[in-house]
């Protein structure tokens, strides 16, 4: 594997690990019922997310365009955390709603 693809997969797996740090950090937020400080999260939990698909994005398209990206359990591991962090961070988008209607009829 090349240190660029290695750098690659690391970058993945920090801003996903990031992303979902954050999400959940919205998550608190929206517990307490602080929707300007779980906005202000899930917005830099997006801003994360938007890093790690743009690399991964990147290294589909070196493999597109002929260059040879191989596959490792490394680059699984940063594939599954990147999905992971992005279905969290959906559910929790939804879940934040919730706490929002939650907080109207008290």
């Amino acid at each position: 594997m090349s240190e660029q693809n290695e750098q690659s997969i690391f970058e993945i797996i920090s801003h996903g690990g990031n992303a979902r740090s954050l999400a959940y950090e919205a998550l608190d937020a929206a517990t307490e019922f602080n929707f300007e400080q779980a906005n202000q999260f899930m917005e830099q939990a997006k801003q994360e997310m938007s890093k790690a698909h743009n690399i991964q994005t990147e290294l589909i398209q070196s493999e597109i365009n002929g260059d040879k990206v191989e596959t490792s359990l490394l680059m699984i591991h940063a594939q599954d955390h990147l999905m992971t962090a992005i279905s969290e961070k959906n559910l929790i988008e939804k879940m934040i709603v919730l706490y929002k209607k939650l907080e109207e009829k008290c």
